[in-house]
């Protein structure tokens, strides 16, 4: 499977190094490139890439609103952020708009492909380091207690026997792997069953815990502890 992507970046050198780049990768198609975020909208009306490469700091529009814009109105082109800033404010800022991955412009071409081909898959794929800070920042406060408990309940998690949100033990194991950036044909793969039924167990994990999309659900995954760094 081929992946059709577009190249967003305000510094001329850097998108045509990056268009250069990917253009070697095997199942990697660039299908144009852009300077900003208004650029970037009409190509994705034009082309409709499955991928776009965003950077985040552009003029007249922005890589978080152009995110924002291209995910609200083509949802089936996913985004990853691709970046020199990685400080906490950009990086929330991506992810509410909706992006699926957020690496630095030190990854290297087989990083960003794995990225590309990751969240075409319905995965999310973040720089190691973001990640790190994101979830420390979903991390409940430390419990002060250390009165009985297991390990898992002193480390804040939870023990194998507890399903949090109403969720059954099954929908609770795809929540998990889900949150290791797997996406529905490799979570079938993991457990053997069909992806139709993936699907259904996270449409009735959606439900039940109250969320929209992966990105609450794993969120949410860390937040109840059902799933580790």
């Amino acid at each position: 499977m081929t992946a059709r992507v577009l190249v967003v970046d305000d510094q001329t050198v850097v998108r045509e190094g990056l268009t250069l780049l990917l253009g070697l990768l095997p199942g990697i198609e660039v299908v144009g490139s852009a300077g900003d975020g208004e650029a970037a909208l009409r190509l994705v009306e034009s082309e409709r890439p499955d991928v776009v490469l965003m950077d985040l700091r552009m003029p007249r529009m922005d890589g978080v609103e152009a995110t924002r814009r291209v995910r609200a109105a083509y949802p089936d082109t996913q985004v990853v952020v691709l970046t020199t800033y990685s400080d906490d404010e950009s990086v929330f800022a991506a992810l509410q708009a909706g992006a699926r991955g957020f690496l630095t412009k030190s990854a290297e071409a087989e990083e960003i492909a794995r990225a590309v081909e990751t969240v075409m898959r319905g995965g999310a794929q973040l720089d190691p380091s973001v990640q790190r800070r994101l979830l420390e920042t979903m991390a409940p406060p430390a419990a002060t207690g250390t009165t009985g408990g297991s390990e898992a309940g002193h480390r804040g998690g939870r023990g194998p026997g507890d399903v949090p949100g109403g969720l059954t033990r099954r929908e609770a194991e795809v929540l998990r792997i889900m949150a290791r950036g797997r996406s529905n044909a490799e979570i079938a793969a993991d457990l053997f069953i069909s992806e139709a039924t993936v699907k259904t167990h996270i449409n009735n994990l959606f439900a039940k815990i109250g969320v929209r999309d992966r990105a609450q659900a794993v969120a949410y995954a860390y937040r109840q502890g059902l799933a580790d760094l």
